[in-house]
């Protein structure tokens, strides 16, 4: 680990040749993850990694590498290798006290899955495959998978910052595909958080399976959903793939800057009805996103994005905010010691309102009502977005009513955001891996029911 080096020196080293930063982060890791496909387990994966990467930063420029060699004369050559990458300004030579240690107080974690054999994990996946299996003679293909992470992480910077976390995460999913005659539909589901083993006292693998199973079953049944301009509620077991979509990646200082966000310059403007507060906080115990610290070392924070409509601020990390002369946000993240930390989102929600969930179908009057949303896609520089939903349903006379397969929403972030005339007091978390750049990182997206007043749904049109 880190404090055993003379993590003083290999920083010295690192900005030899200028630069106005460098920072060091070591991550130790093992990870266990079983796939189950068709009946038969096709990938069990028990390993460890351990390895570090060494940043400096000059002006705004990034010199970035890693190695998996942990030891004092390899680090040195490490850092060697990045101060080549700069070529300006003045040698480092203020001294660095790294006496002050932090360390995260992480999460409680009752089971550790180290602690549990392989064998017991293997027989999850298969427990899943046969429940969902068996739930109908349609189902056609189960995929079951496990997966969990144990990591230690220490950051060192030249600032003097020496920071420390701990965390464990565990994840289980299942996807089902069910066929009848010419249809074909998928259910999935996922389980998991920062919890060790004790996450299935939360649901076993045969419950997660058949949720899979029975949404895809039901969407068998379902009529084509109809087109059109219409209101739409979406569930709070819809998860946040609204707001991840529609406005969390806009508000990433990164894209901002380099004119790739339609909320660039914004700050200070309403861009969501007064209805809606945004925010973004990996604060929140065990959830799937939070942390004690970034991959920068910055602390944990809760920060609102917006408030009652109008845009307050972006997420950034600590390049983003040199560059806009402020500070980090905490959201400087990476997926491991082999890549350099970006701006990303941890747990993203839209905050509850005060109406009864059931009051905002029945003020929709008609529509569709969203359960399950699935993948999305958004068009940062223009705010457009396309948005799966995997499970909906007509809402008719503030009812919900028959199933429905086949919707998309459709939309512009924040015309949608400004559409919104109801917000629930209630609030479901999805949780997922998000990608950008090349890099997947453990994030959480959340929102209450709500009511869009009018968004563009694909389907089936009337002929």
């Amino acid at each position: 680990m880190l404090h055993e080096l003379d993590v003083a020196a290999i920083l010295r080293r690192a900005l030899s040749q200028g630069g106005d930063f460098a920072d060091i982060y070591y991550e130790d890791g093992s990870f266990t993850a079983v796939v189950c496909e068709d009946g038969k387990v096709e990938r069990v994966l028990a390993a460890q990694d351990r390895g570090v990467g060494i940043r400096v930063i000059s002006g705004v420029s990034t010199a970035y590498a890693y190695t998996n060699e942990v030891s004092a004369a390899s680090l040195l050559r490490l850092a060697e290798t990045v101060s080549r990458g700069v070529r300006e300004g003045n040698a480092f030579d203020r001294t660095i006290d790294l006496s002050e240690r932090r360390v995260g107080t992480g999460f409680p974690i009752r089971i550790q899955p180290d602690q549990i054999p392989l064998v017991d994990k293997v027989q999850l996946v298969q427990r899943a495959d046969r429940a969902a299996r068996g739930f109908d003679p349609r189902v056609r293909q189960v995929m079951a998978v496990y997966r969990d992470a144990r990591m230690v992480t220490q950051i060192a910077n030249s600032l003097g910052e020496f920071s420390e976390d701990h965390s464990t995460a565990t994840v289980f999913l299942a996807q089902v595909v069910a066929q009848d005659g010419s249809v074909t539909q998928t259910g999935y589901e996922p389980l998991g958080a920062q919890y060790g083993y004790e996450v299935f006292d939360q649901a076993s693998p045969e419950e997660v399976a058949l949720i899979a199973a029975r949404r895809a079953v039901l969407m068998l049944g379902a009529r084509p959903s109809p087109a059109g301009v219409m209101p739409v509620v979406l569930s709070s077991e819809a998860g946040g793939t609204m707001v991840h979509e529609a406005i969390g990646h806009g508000l990433e200082a990164d894209l901002v800057q380099a004119g790739s966000s339609v909320y660039r310059g914004r700050i200070g403007e309403r861009v969501a009805s007064e209805l809606v507060t945004v925010r973004d906080d990996a604060t929140i115990p065990n959830m799937r996103g939070s942390f004690s610290f970034d991959g920068e070392g910055t602390p944990a924070q809760d920060t609102v994005l917006v408030e009652k409509g109008i845009l307050k601020g972006y997420l950034y990390d600590r390049l983003s905010a040199l560059k806009d002369g402020c500070v980090s946000t905490g959201n400087g993240r990476r997926e491991s010691y082999r890549m350099r930390p970006i701006v990303r989102m941890t747990n993203t929600l839209i905050a509850p309102g005060e109406s009864d969930p059931q009051a905002v179908v029945t003020a929709a009057g008609s529509g569709l009502f969203v359960r399950k949303m699935g993948g999305g896609q958004v068009n940062t520089v223009n705010g457009d977005f396309v948005f799966e939903v995997t499970e909906g349903y007509l809402i008719e006379n503030g009812k919900v009513g028959e199933p429905v397969r086949g919707a998309t929403l459709t939309g512009n972030g924040p015309e949608v955001l400004k559409n919104i005339t109801m917000v629930g007091n209630d609030l479901g978390f999805g949780i997922g891996t998000c990608g950008k750049d090349g890099q997947g990182v453990p994030v959480a997206d959340a929102q209450p029911t709500l009511l869009i007043s009018g968004i563009t749904v694909g389907g089936k049109a009337k002929g």
